[in-house]
């Protein structure tokens, strides 16, 4: 499955990683809270279930790299201000809500999540528990910085009922931990794994980057080897995101340090070749996990999903979404919440804290499922998305079937009168397969935002 360099390097372009379509830029202003409450007023007896999101913006200090929405602070009365307000969306959502409603997932992100004392971890997990319908069989999942952790986070994690833990790995090598101030040494990782496996939790992820300054082969081939040995259930690799010019503090990592196209490609190939032997399976677009694991059952069974928390086996729930920056999603809308910190909390003590929002057309849904059946089942069946939508899927879809002719010649996917297959090689093109079903990148009437590079 390795691809060589003249194909990583032909389609290495901006493009959208697809959480959602269309995607967040294409949100309006003019969606904003009392539309959003009406649509979750109108979609409580829908038959779909829940999944909970709460972002947590701060961070003890600043990741150069970082493509978040957070806050670096010190002062931990803004994070427990922030609960309060925090409490009182939780609140305003849940009353609305019908108690019948199981929730399925629930997810804490950042910023850091950790960042929170263990005695508020508790607090907040205990107020969500009391507020919404928890299923005894839900994925519970917390992102962690394994900086200013203790055994104790852990513990009140665990206690609380989360079961999937994300570790913050980054890169183990010592020059680029210092050139993106982000400073954690093997020895703590380690350390926050022990405590995990120790205290029993289900499924470990370790989040990795490539692409950052002062990485090469050979350093990175030892963070590989290192992580592989901690034995993580599941692995996601992004590829760096250099963006300075919607991240001001991207500005602080001088160019002239990243890693050149060829470098890139050559870790990319490095990546898969080291997971692959180690038994892990590639899903695509970045995630890696061992062969028992869900996510690779619910591909193989051609359930998986994807949302804004990335690859997911809870296709039928609609998210929502507590905190600055925060996006929900029924079938048919998106919202999201603003994403200044002190204009969210004032929006919050008035009501609810919607900036911009989306319900999606017809047509948007149709591709949604064209798009998201490639990138989870890495194959679109024509006839069953004909069946499904009423349509005559080959025709509707001839401009994307003209653009995948290439990719089929570069050996990415494999095209029938009925099916689009991915093949092996493909699975590392995802983004630029799935662009060619995206119908606002070819409208040259809509203004295309600057995406970072598939590769």
């Amino acid at each position: 499955m390795i691809a060589n360099s003249s194909l990583l390097e032909k389609y290495s372009k901006p493009g959208p990683r697809y959480t959602s379509y269309p995607t967040a830029p294409h949100f309006a202003e003019t969606f904003g809270n009392a539309e959003w409450l009406d649509e979750l007023q109108s979609t409580q007896n829908t038959g779909r279930d829940l999944s909970l999101y709460c972002h947590i913006p701060f961070c003890d200090t600043l990741c150069y790299y970082c493509g978040c929405n957070m806050v670096a602070t010190r002062n931990y009365n803004r994070a427990t201000q922030y609960l309060g307000y925090l409490e009182s969306e939780i609140d305003r959502i849940a009353a609305v809500t019908s108690p019948e409603r199981a929730v399925r997932q629930l997810h804490w992100g950042g910023g850091t999540p950790t960042f929170l004392h263990p005695d508020d971890i508790r607090r907040l997990f205990s107020h969500l528990s009391s507020r919404f319908h928890i299923a005894a069989d839900a994925e519970i999942g917390c992102e962690m910085d394994p900086r200013e952790l203790t055994r104790e986070h852990v513990r009140a994690l665990v206690e609380s009922g989360f079961n999937r833990l994300s570790l913050g790995v980054q890169d183990l090598d010592a020059r680029v931990q210092e050139t993106v101030n982000r400073v954690q040494p093997e020895a703590m990782i380690r350390e926050v794994n022990g405590w995990m496996r120790e205290l029993g939790v289900k499924s470990i992820n370790m989040d990795l980057m490539v692409g950052l300054p002062e990485q090469s082969v050979a350093s990175f081939s030892h963070t590989l080897e290192s992580v592989i040995d901690m034995a993580p259930d599941r692995l996601a690799i992004f590829s760096y995101a250099h963006v300075p010019w919607m991240k001001k503090n991207q500005k602080l990592i001088p160019e002239n340090r990243l890693p050149d196209l060829q470098t890139r490609i050559e870790l990319q190939q490095l990546i898969l070749q080291r997971l692959t032997e180690a038994g892990y399976v590639y899903i695509g677009m970045d995630h890696y996990a061992r062969p028992d694991d869900e996510l690779v059952l619910a591909q193989r069974n051609r359930t998986l999903y994807r949302n804004f928390q990335g690859y997911t086996t809870h296709k039928n729930c609609d998210i929502y979404a507590f905190g600055v920056s925060a996006i929900s999603q029924t079938d048919q809308v998106y919202v999201q919440n603003a994403k200044h910190l002190p204009t969210w909390q004032q929006r919050v003590s008035e009501g609810l804290a919607i900036e911009r929002g989306l319900r999606i057309s017809t047509e948007d849904r149709l591709r949604r499922d064209a798009i998201l059946r490639i990138m989870c089942d890495l194959e679109l069946d024509l006839d069953a998305l004909s069946a499904d939508w009423s349509i005559d899927a080959p025709s509707h879809f001839a401009t994307a079937l003209a653009e995948l002719q290439p990719m089929q010649e570069d050996g990415l996917v494999e095209l029938t009168a009925s099916r689009i297959q991915v093949t092996e090689t493909g699975r590392l093109f995802l983004r630029n397969i799935a662009m060619c079903f995206d119908a606002y990148l070819q409208d040259s009437t809509v203004e295309t935002p600057r995406y970072s590079r598939t590769i």
